[in-house]
């Protein structure tokens, strides 16, 4: 029987408004996004969001709801917005009309809790924060570190000259708002209204306002004894992948079983880099959101999962090979490739959480899963941006696979991964990045000025060099589509990849 599942994403870059259907769309499910969304800080039209949403959600099996989308029109927006708490109250009350006219709905949302970054920047932030943004970061950490009891004012009478007052009162103000409505959500759990939630913690620290306030809704979900319908973990981009994956277990009344397969165990109690939770909790948390159960015997999995974090302290990708011990001499490769070839014979689903490094993939695996003929073997891989960005599309991946097996558009899906999480991410980006900037003429990784200009034409060479010299067991085959620059800026790339004999 034909599914319908309603998108309504976080933003409208490829990661959350594309990556679900060209995932999940295929066979019996219909994955349903709205044509027209915002620019970056330019938020959707929220008649636009509201007619889409009633349209669509009346004849529809399942909704899966950016709330930030709906209250701010977008995440970028969700910063930086003026309106009020009436305003936000009144958008959000749609989702109860949405229930009311199909109450065979189900219902799975997910709402961010505002960022704060440690580094000074107006990119996604107020335009202040490049002035004062480290400066802001920091006054969190030493509030929140103060309520603990782990310092005494912490160097605030130093950091507050650095601050204009105006500036701090906006920030501060606009996270109590965004707060109150995380708080608000809740009263559309108990009614009914919502099914299930994710509160997703966006670059994550273990001090700060936004830690304050992830402990301050999470109070709240524990005074309303709404722990089993909402859960809070680092997160923020791949919650969609993450509640498809779950409506789709949820309509066939499945839990698949998960084993976790870390190449080093040290890993588990690793912190990993914009994440303020051990990333064998965090891992836990994103099995459940998906709809998934961990097994502690692979005979029983039906699916692996495959962690490749380190050691120790986690690396940016850009800085690789690390020699480090906890990168070099305690992952376990030889190992890993035994374990994973032994299992696929088996028949088991296998996927791989490439967490090795921050905001790319690990090159060595790649060059050891071409080397081994594994490339397109596995079921899934994913390695960006966060540990969380990849776990949860890894997991994602591996819920693809286990209900409809390897279909073009998930072999497609996967061939991108490698080309965008290990190719743009971990070389391709860096090298552009450092010719446009070479080059003086005003392009460089904050503005490369158009969607399809000289960036997404050097991107484009670059990803087929990138093919060529780390996936060469398939690099004949790759056809590499429409690249283009979503946001006109380095940090993330759009395109389309497929074999060169798939539909």
């Amino acid at each position: 029987m034909r599914r319908k599942i309603v998108l309504l994403p976080l933003d409208e870059r490829p990661c959350n408004a594309e990556f679900p259907a060209a995932l999940f769309g295929h066979g019996e499910l219909e994955i349903v996004r709205p044509q027209s969304l915002g620019d970056k800080k330019k938020r959707a039209d929220e008649k636009t969001i509201e007619a889409y949403l009633r349209r669509e959600c009346a004849d529809a099996d399942g909704l899966v709801l950016s709330v930030d989308m709906l209250l701010y029109g977008g995440l970028v927006p969700s910063r930086i917005h003026h309106d009020t708490l009436e305003q936000l109250q009144r958008a959000a009350d749609v989702i109860r009309d949405l229930k009311k006219e199909n109450p065979a709905l189900l219902v799975f949302a997910f709402q961010v809790i505002m960022r704060c970054p440690d580094y000074s920047s107006d990119d996604e932030e107020p335009e202040y924060y490049e002035i004062c943004g480290e400066a802001i970061h920091r006054t969190g950490e030493i509030v929140h570190k103060g309520r603990l009891g782990l310092n005494g004012d912490g160097g605030m009478n130093g950091i507050l000259p650095e601050i204009d007052p105006d500036y701090l009162n906006d920030y501060v103000g606009r996270r109590e708002l965004n707060r109150e409505m995380n708080a608000y959500m809740l009263r559309f759990l108990e009614e009914g209204s919502i099914d299930f939630m994710v509160i997703p913690q966006d670059d994550a620290a273990r001090y700060g306002y936004a830690a304050m306030d992830q402990e301050a809704v999470r109070s709240r979900i524990i005074e309303k004894n709404l722990s089993d319908r909402i859960l809070i973990y680092p997160g923020a981009d791949e919650v969609g992948l993450t509640l498809i994956g779950r409506m789709i277990n949820k309509l066939s009344g499945k839990k698949p079983k998960v084993y976790i397969k870390y190449l080093c165990e040290q890993a588990k109690t690793i912190i990993p880099l914009y994440e303020g939770n051990t990333l064998s909790g965090t891992i836990k948390y994103h099995l459940l959101a998906a709809g998934c159960c961990t097994t502690e015997s692979y005979e029983q999995a039906d699916m692996i999962l495959v962690v490749t974090a380190p050691a120790g302290q986690m690396k940016e990708a850009v800085v690789q090979p690390c020699p480090l011990p906890e990168y070099r001499t305690e992952r376990n490769y030889p190992e890993m490739l035994d374990f994973i070839t032994d299992r696929m014979a088996e028949g088991k689903i296998v996927t791989i959480a490439d967490n090795a490094y921050a905001n790319g993939g690990d090159l060595e695996l790649i060059r050891l899963l071409d080397h081994a003929g594994l490339l397109l073997a596995v079921d899934g891989y994913a390695g960006w941006n966060t540990s969380a960005n990849t776990l949860g599309t890894a997991i994602a991946e591996g819920i693809d696979a286990y209900y409809s097996g390897r279909s073009s558009s998930h072999t497609a899906f996967l061939l991108q991964r490698y080309l965008e999480d290990a190719g743009y991410c971990s070389v391709v980006r860096q090298q552009v990045t450092q010719e446009l900037e070479a080059e003086g003429e005003g392009l460089g990784y904050f503005d490369v000025r158009e969607e399809r200009g000289e960036a997404a034409h050097r991107v484009a060479r670059g990803l087929a060099a990138f093919a060529g010299d780390y996936l060469s067991s398939i690099a004949d085959d790759i056809i590499i589509e429409d690249v283009h620059m979503p946001w006109r800026r380095m940090f993330e790339v759009g395109f389309r990849a497929r074999l060169r004999d798939a539909q």
